[in-house]
């Protein structure tokens, strides 16, 4: 059993009530999943090329002017890196491809989370709520947001583990259920040359994405085959530069719940977690239909 969460906000003059509207929403789906939590948070389209990198440090030291130094040095003199704690974003010009294989050689110890032009992302261990506090996810400002909370039934408990999982650029995946197929789905990817960083269910299903969509399928035509080759039970919640996506499979066993108002689009496992936000006694409130692609736009 877990928890997801996703809200985009469709007025520019309140994205800068994102995380306060996202942090309880999180908070309360910690009763779904205890044990470790993630926000993905995108924001405004930006007016440079710089690549955001995720970072996090399983050694809990303080390596970041280390890594900003030798990033420097031997990858982009123009890099600049924001730490908060375990976590830090740098942001670099340097390909996407380029950079984690860099750091992966020389930090191994290292986690890059996800890269992007607009995507930052946070995950840790512990109760949502401690991450909430630890990473100052209320004062986060953006477009939308799309969180997760664990409760870990097939794999190990780490930040790596958590959701949200990304592939490619500017793009993650949170997922409440169990796939039946992700060995085989993950033997299919690794023929192709595609690296997976943990052995959760969840990873598999991103990563299948992300390789239709880079074979030429657009994002609704790579759900529709994963429709017939992911097996199992689950609400799919993803976020891009541009849009939220949510799908559940032909049987919706896993619950799911949607609020839309003028304002914005809220997402979550359960009803209590979107009590708090203004105007829900307006908003729309509905429950997705299974295998229909829900898309909303930024």
């Amino acid at each position: 059993m877990c928890g997801i969460v996703g809200l985009l906000v469709k007025k520019p003059e309140l994205r800068r009530e994102l995380g306060a509207w996202v942090s309880p929403m999180l908070d309360c789906m910690g009763s779904r999943g205890p044990d470790s939590a993630g926000l993905a948070v995108f924001a405004e389209a930006p007016s440079t090329d710089l690549l955001r990198y995720s970072l996090y440090d399983i050694l809990a030291q303080d390596v970041w002017p280390t890594v900003l130094e030798r990033w420097n040095a031997n990858v982009d003199a123009a890099a600049t890196l924001a730490a908060h704690g375990q976590q830090a974003t740098l942001f670099s010009t340097t390909p996407s491809a380029l950079g984690k294989d860099w750091l992966s050689n020389y930090f191994p110890h290292l986690h890059c989370f996800s890269v992007g032009h607009v995507i930052d992302l946070y995950k840790d261990i512990g109760h949502p709520r401690e991450l909430i506090k630890k990473y100052r996810f209320a004062e986060l400002a953006g477009t939308h947001a799309v969180g997760h909370t664990r409760m870990a039934t097939e794999s190990a408990v780490s930040p790596a583990h958590a959701h949200p999982f990304t592939s490619g650029e500017d793009f993650c995946l949170v997922h409440n259920g169990s796939l039946s197929n992700p060995h085989s789905i993950r033997r299919k990817l690794e023929r192709r040359g595609i690296r997976f960083e943990t052995d959760n269910d969840t990873e598999a299903a991103c990563r299948f994405l992300e390789w239709r969509m880079s074979e030429g399928d657009s994002l609704e035509a790579a759900i529709h085959r994963g429709f017939a080759e992911l097996d199992g039970f689950y609400t799919l919640l993803i976020g891009t530069a541009t849009e939220l996506v949510l799908v559940r499979d032909a049987f919706a066993c896993k619950p799911a719940v949607a609020a839309e108002t003028d304002d914005y689009v809220a997402i979550s496992s359960e009803f209590q977690s979107l009590a708090h936000l203004p105007g829900i006694q307006q908003a729309r409130v509905f429950e997705p239909a299974p295998e229909q692609i829900y898309r909303w736009h930024v």
